[in-house]
């Protein structure tokens, strides 16, 4: 599917959803500047602002645009979207990942709350640490999502033993430990993810979602026109509600 066909059907789906089509070349800068300016208003109207973010490859080079932005760092908190249950200074390690590439520069001022301090985590008390990190900050003011070609967000991966306790929006956690499908996917270490429920808390979410796998899985999550059910994409849980406003970027 080309993004201008995905673009429309989109549109014509979730017409909740605010849709962005920047051109491929510019699309990071935009969507940096869109991240800053939410922020901007959220620290004038609060005097503080909190910024979600996940891992992965992808947000490497929206993290190196954002961080070269002006902001008032001192007054942002940094935290995370889903993390690998494995030491801090591990290669696969979310945390590692922003703090190599966001929180540089001026950024380095933000406070940051990572998830996992230990060097040897264990998967349960990790969750509990998370949960209660994230219990006792405000409200996400922007929380960015993406999104895998098997449709998971955050750390909810179809199929997954615990995906229907994270996607529960009747439970009181803000993070969950999951354990992965079979096959995993890779890095296959065990996951903490913020429940569907603390994602929904959120003033804004943003979910960025570039290259033909994508576009087709995204495609997939548009035809099903039921509401949100136990088989659908777990992406599916974010596009087809309308109570947290949703950014949807779809370069062309």
């Amino acid at each position: 599917m080309h993004t201008a066909e995905m673009v429309a059907l989109a549109r014509s789906r979730w017409p909740h959803v605010e849709i962005h089509c920047p051109p491929v070349d510019e699309a990071v800068a935009r969507l940096a500047d869109d991240i800053a300016m939410r922020l901007r208003e959220a620290i004038e109207a609060r005097g503080q602002a909190v910024l979600c973010v996940s891992g992965g490859k992808s947000p490497v080079a929206l993290f190196e645009a954002l961080r070269a932005l002006p902001l008032a760092w001192p007054q942002l908190t940094v935290t995370l979207v889903d993390e690998r249950c494995v030491p801090p200074e591990h290669p696969d390690s979310n945390a590692r990942l922003v703090r190599a590439h966001l929180l540089q520069g001026a950024a380095a001022q933000a406070r940051f709350v990572p998830w996992i301090d230990a060097p040897s985590p264990v998967l349960a008390d990790a969750a509990a640490q998370a949960n209660a990190l994230m219990a006792a900050l405000p409200a996400p003011d922007v929380l960015v999502l993406g999104m895998g070609a098997d449709g998971h967000t955050a750390s909810l991966f179809p199929h997954s033993p615990d995906l229907a306790a994270a996607l529960d929006l009747a439970t009181p956690a803000c993070v969950l430990a999951v354990r992965l499908p079979e096959p995993p996917p890779q890095p296959s270490h065990p996951r903490l993810t913020m429940t569907l429920a603390h994602i929904l808390r959120a003033r804004r979410l943003v979910l960025p979602v570039q290259g033909d796998d994508k576009l087709r899985t995204l495609a997939q999550a548009a035809a099903d026109t039921a509401r949100p059910h136990a088989d659908a994409l777990p992406i599916s849980h974010i596009l087809d509600q309308a109570t947290t406003p949703v950014s949807l970027w779809l370069p062309q």
